[in-house]
């Protein structure tokens, strides 16, 4: 985004400053009537304190216009919209006299008319009501409205004798007003007894073990709302106690007791009845009472068609469990049965079906099951059917993207993955997948071509279950859905950077001990990345070159280093020749050969250190685990929070290999394999997010990441790969993906990264118009070196004292709702840059001719 020219960032201020200027010139009360009054505020007021809780402000009927930063934008987008755009259209025709004539002479009658429906003309005026908003006219029956609602919410609460009453205050400012609530409480209503009336003596006996859980309890203040989560917790406690018909309709309350009374003593009492089971088929048959039924018959329908014929079927006895199919069984028993979580003789659970459903589905080789009860006369005796229709036993999936990168001008991206299902017999699932792209590079100073390629694939194959030589069934139950994933995988770049090859392998294992929390074992994350092409090194990092091409221009005039240096035509400054002439510059500089000063041969002996880490061939042999809990409710909850606990460990057990074979090791002393050093590092990351709603569609969001990566042993630093890197449009947005750090140090490599970060983002998100969204955000964070080999100070966390590195990073974002994604831009502006020196940190540069421009898809945390 760095390729906006200034006439381009010119033309968008003006049209920009425009815009406000127009908006800034509405009339807010353009469109409100003489008698008309605009509501600007709501106030609710109990027992003469202001109450700012987001529930009670729900059950106002009306709400002041919406506002960006306290500015009524939806409503003056309204107001600019023409109540009679057709009469201003005559008006304007026939204000001059020969007008409409020389207009059918130039366009034609017809087109003249068509005008009158252009978009120019109504569409404008359509579109700005359509996004606007019309003002919120205070409307004294809906406030009333209000009222009673407050009034029936604060009954529900044990209030029954509260009183409450509306104000209009009108404002110093003509035509506006605000409303204010007032309600007196009073005392509330306290139960005084609980008893109840149970016609089945086995739901009788149930209720009684868990009487202390009840939501319900005598002292305790009225509260319908407890009463309601009452019947929900009988429901889940009798359906999984045996009851596997309990209906919640069957249990309602009465509420005996005088509520007009006005005496201290407010007192009621609660009658929990739980009526008999009422028949489905009969409404007048209430005389069956509830029964507590077990499993007398479990049967599987395995590759089930509903046209077939059930009586030709074969079956099979496994485990007590009969299991039915056609021809020949094409699935392990113990994979179908490990997936039920009903067990013969057993009273019914309505866990264990929510449970049996959830995990048919992650075989991931059923259509969605269908489950049935069938009981027998008594109520206490149940078949169950459980119908399994198969998947189609392969699938293939193709995907077609065009890309645009700092590195490509444009590129081609394809990929295709053939998915076979139930490969072994047990419900594993086979993907073997391939990619590949091609590209036009942006730089062709990187490559001698002028094309980019990639190439990669993968063998990814997944069982239901953790694949172990023991059983882990105990520790980890079927219901929390295990899985096991072997995934073997390579991938070939062509003129990107080094030329890599890389092959991975991962064996891991997940789980979810309940709905909210996952788990993620990675026991075996084995990645070798090889450097094709090292002699491109100063190709590809131009900043890194260009220091060192700086420190040799003292040399480029003496004859003896005209070697190092490229053929020159007249007005041109000779560069060092890569990679021979920088090669052995540094080598030189280095053994005492070339004269610099102390501070030069600290500088060429960290470019060269740069040098070697980056070209050199990586091989990481690590272990993880990471834990993640989201108490996220659905798509819509905009109140929740998030953390993911990551911890890493690579090279310890290649550690205690190698120190069998001492003699294997390379002239640093490091260890071997496959003579390549492995990386040897612990890592740790912690990631939480919490989104608040302020309501009107409004959200606070919060994100903080802190992630240390410690070398030793083998290792003296942390591989490029598994290292940190600071600014991007998921990070902080006011700089360029790896511009940004480590420390106080000024983007000196082309690629900043280091092994300890800190990030922090905070960002208010608003409606503005429709599905567009508006935001305003503040990014703060760095990343250091720290316990490696880095030995410049200013990129080094030392401390307390470091934390005044932590940049910051503030701007405004426009996104554009989809649906099923965001298109979002957003705009970054420097704030605090701690690569500056004093004063200069803060707003220096601080404009859109520096602003970093961040494209991306769905909201960044």
């Amino acid at each position: 985004m760095r390729g906006f020219s200034r006439p381009m960032c010119n033309r968008a201020k003006i049209g920009l400053l425009l815009l406000m200027f127009s908006m800034a010139g509405c009339n807010t009360l353009k469109k409100v009537g003489d008698d008309e009054l605009l509501l600007t505020k709501n106030s609710i007021y109990i027992d003469d304190e202001k109450v700012t809780d987001g529930e009670i402000k729900g059950l106002i009927d009306q709400k002041p216009n919406s506002s960006v930063l306290g500015y009524p934008l939806r409503l003056n987008l309204y107001n600019m919209a023409k109540e009679n755009p057709d009469s201003s259209f005559q008006d304007w025709l026939h204000r001059k006299e020969k007008r409409e004539k020389r207009l059918n002479n130039l366009l034609s009658k017809k087109q003249v008319n068509r005008l009158q429906e252009s978009f120019i003309v109504k569409g404008a005026s359509a579109f700005l009501e359509r996004i606007g908003e019309p003002p919120v006219i205070i409307d004294t029956a809906l406030t009333q409205k209000s009222l009673n609602r407050m009034k029936a919410y604060y009954n529900s609460k044990g209030y029954f004798n509260n009183r409450a009453s509306f104000e209009i205050v009108e404002s110093n400012r003509k035509k506006r007003a605000k409303v204010d609530y007032n309600l007196t409480l009073n005392e509330p209503y306290i139960i005084d007894t609980v008893q109840k009336n149970i016609s089945s003596p086995e739901l009788d006996s149930i209720y009684d073990v868990s009487a202390k859980q009840s939501y319900v309890q005598k002292g305790e203040t009225f509260d319908l709302q407890k009463f309601t989560q009452e019947r929900e917790r009988l429901t889940t406690l009798f359906r999984n106690s045996g009851v596997y018909n309990f209906q919640e309709s069957s249990i309602y309350f009465d509420i005996e007791g005088d509520t007009t009374i006005t005496s201290s003593e407010k007192l009621l009492d609660a009658i929990l009845n739980i009526k008999k089971f009422r028949s489905a088929t009969d409404s007048t048959d209430t005389n069956n009472p509830y029964r507590v039924a077990r499993l007398k018959e479990i049967n599987i329908y395995a590759d089930y068609d509903i046209s077939g014929d059930s009586d030709s079927l074969k079956t099979l006895v496994h485990d007590n469990y009969i299991i039915h199919y056609a021809n020949e069984l094409r699935y392990r028993p113990k994979a179908l049965t490990d997936a039920i979580f009903f067990e013969k003789d057993s009273v019914y659970r309505d866990i264990d079906r929510i449970r049996t459903y959830r995990q048919i589905t992650n075989l991931n080789t059923f259509k969605y099951p269908n489950i049935e009860f069938i009981p027998d006369s008594t109520q206490t005796q149940l078949v169950s059917n459980i119908y399994l229709a198969a998947k189609k036993k392969f699938s293939l999936n193709l995907n077609f993207d065009v890309t645009h990168s700092n590195i490509q001008q444009v590129g081609t991206a394809f990929s295709a993955s053939v998915i076979t299902r139930n490969v072994f017999g047990g419900a594993e699932t086979l993907n073997v997948s391939a990619r590949g792209s091609v590209g036009l590079l942006s730089d062709a100073t990187i490559s001698n071509e002028t094309f980019t390629s990639e190439l990669g694939g993968d063998i990814n194959i997944t069982f239901p279950r953790i694949w172990l030589p023991f059983n882990t069934e105990k520790i980890i139950p079927y219901y929390m859905l295990p899985q096991s994933r072997l995934l073997v995988g390579t991938n070939f770049q062509k003129n990107i950077g080094l030329d890599k090859q890389s092959l991975n392998t991962i064996l891991s294992y997940n789980w979810s001990p309940s709905e909210r929390l996952k788990n993620n074992i990675e026991l075996l994350n084995v990645e070798f990345v090889r450097n094709v092409n090292p002699n491109n090194f100063y190709n590809v990092y131009r900043n890194t070159f260009s220091n060192l091409d700086g420190i040799a221009d003292q040399f480029q005039d003496d004859p003896q280093y005209a070697s190092y240096f490229n053929p020159v035509e007249d007005g041109e400054e000779p560069t060092l020749n890569i990679p021979r002439g920088a090669n052995e510059f540094v080598q030189d500089v280095r053994n005492g050969s070339i004269p610099v000063t102390l501070d030069e041969l600290d500088e060429v002996n960290s470019i060269e250190e740069r040098r070697i880490r980056l070209t050199e061939n990586n091989l990481i042999f690590a272990t993880n685990f990471t834990h993640t809990k989201n108490s996220k409710a659905g798509i819509n909850d905009n109140d929740f929070y998030q953390y993911r606990i990551k911890l890493e460990s690579a090279g310890g057990m290649l550690a205690l290999i190698a120190n069998a074979v001492p003699y294997n090791k390379n002239d640093n002393g490091q260890s071997l394999v496959f003579g390549v050093p492995f990386s040897q590092y612990v890592k740790s990351e912690f990631d939480f997010i919490r989104h608040w709603d302020i309501g009107g569609s409004q959200v606070l969001a919060f994100r903080s990441f802190l992630g240390l990566a410690v070398p030793y042993g083998n290792s003296n630093n942390i591989p490029f790969v598994r290292s940190y890197f600071a600014g991007g449009s998921n990070d902080n947005r006011a700089w360029n993906a790896y511009e940004l750090g480590p420390g106080r140090t000024d983007n000196i490599n082309d690629f900043n990264e280091a092994n300890l970060k800190m990030s922090f983002n905070l960002e208010y998100r608003f409606p503005i118009a429709g599905d567009v969204k508006g935001a305003l955000f503040a990014d703060a964070g760095n990343i250091w070196n720290v316990f490696d080999n880095e030995n410049n100070p200013d990129a080094i966390f030392t401390g307390f004292s470091s934390l005044s590195d932590i940049a910051l990073g503030t701007g405004l974002g426009l996104r554009y709702d989809f649906t099923y994604f965001v298109f979002r831009l957003d705009v970054g502006f420097k704030t605090y840059n701690p690569a500056k020196v004093g004063s200069d940190r803060w707003f220096d540069g601080y404009s859109f001719k520096n602003a970093v421009f961040n494209i991306g898809i769905n909201y960044p945390f």
